[in-house]
């Protein structure tokens, strides 16, 4: 009990301190702010002030889906949203007066918004969006006439946001994809500076790969002849990344100096400035002749070094040139290509998805339970006790539950000590500035860009910033500010107190996911190395890849939120840690081999080391079924046995360079995934034990 009041009392402390460095570019603040404050200054110039009060919230409320990616599917995502926010709206206005039926409307739409995170999160802010503006139209009940006049000027609002977020696409095309590769080639530039990667993967990098090959083969890719040059890019920083990890495999033979890794990660830093500017990359060029000029001696003393020191600067050089096409500019250099999504990324249909998840044991139906009655009872409580401003809560209810616990608590605390830090500031701005409704908008702008910026970085203080634009924002309506923030506060610590009341009552605990999530990663990896045992079909090496970094992403994500859950068993934690490191290990493996395979039809002693492939990766699936079902890990054939075998005939090969590095690679293989083994056996859980959190040995 003490451990978890302890754990507790320091996931409260870290949700507090703990900051992110603003990944909004100014653009984007600014276009959003002026999509919100534009229209009530137009509004306010020509008298009609209520119109301008309606656009704006239409656009505040979309704001957040005006998020990075392919234009044509930042246009589908902001389209959504605001069809979403404008059908939720008219329907607030007219049956917000009849409370039986708006009962009704909230769990319908509480219950289909929830279950929109099953295709993740742009679309899961369309559901969000759509239940706060039906609790808020709800406290203004309407005739038809006036609901379609109101839901008209919300919708227009988010088409503003629509306008203002693709208003440069005839001037930077390709910025998104441009953007996307710099974050990789710049991720890229970090792990050539690296000493070793032997245990540790970069996960920022593992994530911008995966966004970074959504961007550019997604559903809404563009189809420019620039595309070409983007989907080379991309495949040469898969290739440098695996040469990276082949030069840093921690064997002497593969080292190289400190001085040709430097000069890598600057070609890569400059190849990185180019696809952000928008510019011919003459420096990532100077800094390539740079390279070039220690190449030789990089290479020298080991024909292992020399293979992969030369392959990473054909690279880098294939790279320099390829930014010179990569945007509009380059349309004329480059063919045209229509680059399809590989199978490891094709989404299934969206009624095959839902249909998939209507069942209590999934996340995502949970979630739209809870959804559908805390908004339904928070709506209820909000009319029963007549509540001023009641519609907060319904709405904070909307914006803090989330389909994970450690989510919901921390958007709740955040959102609670955000709106009353969101007091004290709207309450001293206001008594410093004019009391003008020019001032008032001006401020309201300011606060605007700050929540827009911040919201990243810490929730709390963006909901600070958030809370004070609000609450001017409805001073334009007669809403007294002082009595408008202290009954935000109110009804955001009752909304908070019910979101996480709805966990209470019907848990979806990480720590019950958490193994599942892992063993998803294990037998993705399993599937890469199976996929590499065959090198005569190059085509899987690239999707299984895709694949177990999709897989690698989804278990991390697991693994922090079952770190932020309260009592969660320590053996547990410890568990999915030395599992996720050691898995970190094998993937490292997985990819010095494919970089050794970039280079050769096939290895020494082929189809004696496939075989071996295959029975690791069937060791590999093994585990993973172990620790999914929380048994013992069956007896797979020795893999320490099979490796000897293995050696005695590498031992024999011609290609002794080529046999030495299959050697050296078969024989950390077996190290991985016996060490795996080892952790998934030295502590079972039987499935009885897990919910109460007690250790079982074999």
């Amino acid at each position: 009990m003490t451990a978890s009041v302890y754990s507790l009392r320091a996931n409260v402390l870290e949700s507090l301190t703990r900051t992110k460095r603003p990944d909004v570019p100014p653009w984007v603040v600014l276009r959003n702010t002026l999509a919100v404050v534009l229209p009530l200054a137009i509004g306010m110039a020509t008298g009609y002030t209520a119109a301008g009060l309606g656009i704006a919230a239409g656009a505040l409320d979309t704001m957040f889906s005006d998020q990075p990616g392919p234009y044509r599917q930042r246009v589908r995502q902001l389209l959504l949203a605001s069809l979403a926010a404008g059908l939720a709206a008219f329907a607030g206005f007219l049956i917000g007066g009849h409370l039986p039926s708006m009962l009704l409307a909230t769990a319908l739409v509480g219950f289909g918004g929830g279950m929109l995170v099953v295709f993740g999160t742009d679309l899961a802010r369309v559901g969000m969006t759509s239940m706060i503006l039906l609790v808020v139209t709800a406290a203004y009940p309407t005739s038809p006439g006036h609901a379609a006049t109101g839901a008209a000027l919300i919708f227009a609002g988010g088409l503003l946001m629509m306008l203002f977020s693709i208003a440069a696409w005839p001037l930077q095309r390709y910025r998104p994809e441009r953007q996307a590769l710099a974050v990789v080639y710049r991720g890229l530039a970090a792990v050539a500076r690296q000493r070793a990667q032997d245990d540790e993967d970069e996960p920022a990098l593992s994530g911008a790969m995966t966004t970074l090959q959504q961007t550019l083969l997604g559903r809404y890719h563009a189809r420019g002849r620039a595309m070409e040059a983007f989907g080379v890019m991309l495949e040469l920083a898969e290739r440098i990344r695996l040469e990276l990890t082949a030069l840093a495999d921690g064997s002497p033979a593969s080292a190289v100096p400190l001085r040709f890794r430097v000069r890598v990660a600057r070609v890569l830093d400059h190849i990185a400035d180019a696809l952000e500017e928008g510019v011919a990359p003459a420096a990532a060029e100077r800094a390539l002749a740079a390279l070039r000029a220690i190449e030789r001696h990089a290479a020298e003393t080991s024909p292992q070094r020399e293979l992969h020191v030369h392959a990473l600067a054909g690279q880098l050089a294939a790279a320099v040139r390829n930014a010179n096409w990569a945007g509009s500019r380059g349309e004329q250099r480059a063919e045209a290509a229509d680059l399809r999504l590989p199978a490891s990324l094709r989404q299934s249909s969206a009624r095959a998805m839902l249909l998939a998840n209507l069942t209590p044991h999934s996340v995502a139906f949970r979630h739209a339970v809870r959804s559908a009655v805390a908004l339904s009872l928070a709506l209820a409580l909000s009319r029963g006790l007549e509540l001023p401003h009641g519609y907060w809560l319904p709405m904070t209810v909307a914006i803090v539950l989330r389909p994970d616990f450690a989510a919901t608590f921390n958007f709740g605390l955040l959102r609670v000590v955000g709106t009353v830090l969101g007091l004290l500031l709207t309450t001293a701005l206001l008594r410093v500035i004019p009391d003008e409704p020019w001032a008032h908008l001006a401020l309201m702008g300011v606060l605007c860009m700050a929540f827009r910026y911040l919201a990243t970085a810490h929730y709390g203080i963006a909901v600070a910033a958030l809370t004070g634009a609000v609450v001017v924002l409805l001073s334009f309506e007669g809403v007294d500010p002082g009595v408008a923030v202290t009954d935000r506060v109110i009804n955001t610590a009752l909304a908070s107190g019910m979101a996480l009341l709805a966990y209470v009552l019907w848990p979806t605990w990480e720590h019950g996911r958490a193994r599942a999530a892992l063993a998803d990663m294990l037998d993705a990896y399993a599937e890469y190395l199976r996929a590499l045992g065959r090198p005569q079909r190059r085509g899987p090496h690239r999707e299984t890849r895709t694949a177990a970094r999709t897989a690698r992403t989804n278990a991390l994500a697991s693994l922090e939120r079952l770190r932020a859950e309260p009592a969660t068993p320590a053996a547990l934690v410890d568990l999915a840690q030395a599992l996720f490191a050691n898995g970190n290990r094998l993937a490292r493996t997985a990819m010095t081999l494919e970089a050794l395979l970039q280079h050769r039809a096939s290895l020494p002693e082929q189809t004696e080391v496939s075989a071996f492939i295959d029975h690791a990766a069937t060791a590999l699936h093994g585990i993973a079924g172990a620790l999914r079902e929380q048994r013992a890990v069956v007896e797979a054939p020795d893999l320490r046995l099979l490796q000897r075998s293995l050696g005695a005939l590498l031992a024999m090969s011609e290609d002794q360079a080529g046999a030495d590095q299959v050697a050296r690679l078969t024989d950390r293989l077996v190290d991985n995934v016996d060490t795996l083994a080892h952790v998934v056996g030295r502590c079972p859980l039987e499935p009885a034990a897990q919910s109460a959190g007690r250790r079982v040995h074999p």
